[in-house]
């Protein structure tokens, strides 16, 4: 390429020459017309010098490896002196982005126009992720987005999570258990899910009277989560039936235990904040 520049170069000034030669008739005017097209000549030949520079340079980069992503680093998959082909299918390492990680876990179907409702009036739904035995906490994230379509075979919907991972809590293929926080219900009257009761018309509770007998109550089931649920059709405080059930009529008669006594147990629902996942 430098040899062609300077052969330009020196086209130039010849040129340069010719055309003050030929305008005092000193030359022909096919001569200056030679050292025209010679001018363009060595230009498409620096051109050409110059793609083949920039291929030189290319090739160049794609001798090295540049890693797309900041992560960790594997186990090396191919030792020194092993031989390499562009076709081969091993990877020489695999990397995996640990800042920031995300989460895939799946939620019932049921649970998506929720979902939904939240996300398009602008909310952020966090999300915590918990270990195996979901006894500790490991990060908290926020949603990022979900699956374009609903597993016909589990009725689950895939959702993704993005965790900050700033104490590298989280690992790549860890098994966590995630909650996903849809909502929060305030004033909400919680009795335990074992109180509940259902027939074929609607779910109920045993409703502890002063006269010391129960009656049916209908309630209305709201949001589960965990071992309670929140409820309407009774008042904060009422006191309802834990268990003997097969006993149990409406009106008949009752004594309260202690809750060590696992007879003939009562309980008291709560009044208080939910929040359901």
């Amino acid at each position: 390429m430098a040899r062609d520049q300077a052969l330009l170069e020196n086209a130039r000034v010849d040129l340069e020459r010719y055309q003050i030669a030929n305008s005092k008739n000193a030359i022909p005017k096919q001569q200056l017309d030679t050292q025209v097209a010679t001018v363009h000549q060595y230009e498409g030949t620096v051109k050409l010098d110059q793609g083949q520079v920039d291929t030189a340079k290319l090739q160049l980069i794609y001798s090295h490896i540049i890693a797309s992503v900041s992560g960790r680093v594997g186990l090396r998959l191919v030792d020194p002196g092993n031989i390499v082909h562009a076709t081969d299918t091993n990877p020489l390492a695999v990397i995996t982005q640990l800042q920031p990680i995300t989460v895939i876990f799946s939620v019932a179907e049921d649970y998506l126009p929720q979902i939904q409702q939240q996300l398009r009036a602008g909310k952020t739904l966090a999300v915590d992720a918990f270990d195996r035995a979901q006894a500790k906490k490991l990060a908290t994230g926020t949603l990022q987005t979900f699956d374009n379509q609903i597993d016909t075979t589990t009725g689950t919907l895939k959702l993704k999570a993005v965790f900050p991972n700033e104490d590298l809590s989280l690992f790549p293929n860890q098994f966590v258990n995630a909650r996903l926080l849809v909502d929060t219900l305030h004033n909400a009257t919680l009795v335990p899910n074992t109180a509940v009761q259902r027939n074929a018309e609607s779910a109920f509770v045993y409703l502890l009277k002063p006269d010391q007998t129960v009656a049916m109550q209908t309630i209305t089931v709201g949001t589960t989560d965990g071992n309670a649920s929140a409820v309407e059709g009774i008042e904060p405080g009422a006191v309802v039936a834990a268990d003997n059930f097969n006993r149990l009529t409406d009106g008949a008669k009752v004594t309260v235990r202690s809750a060590t006594n696992a007879t003939n147990r009562a309980e008291a629902p709560n009044k208080g904040k939910r929040n359901p996942s």
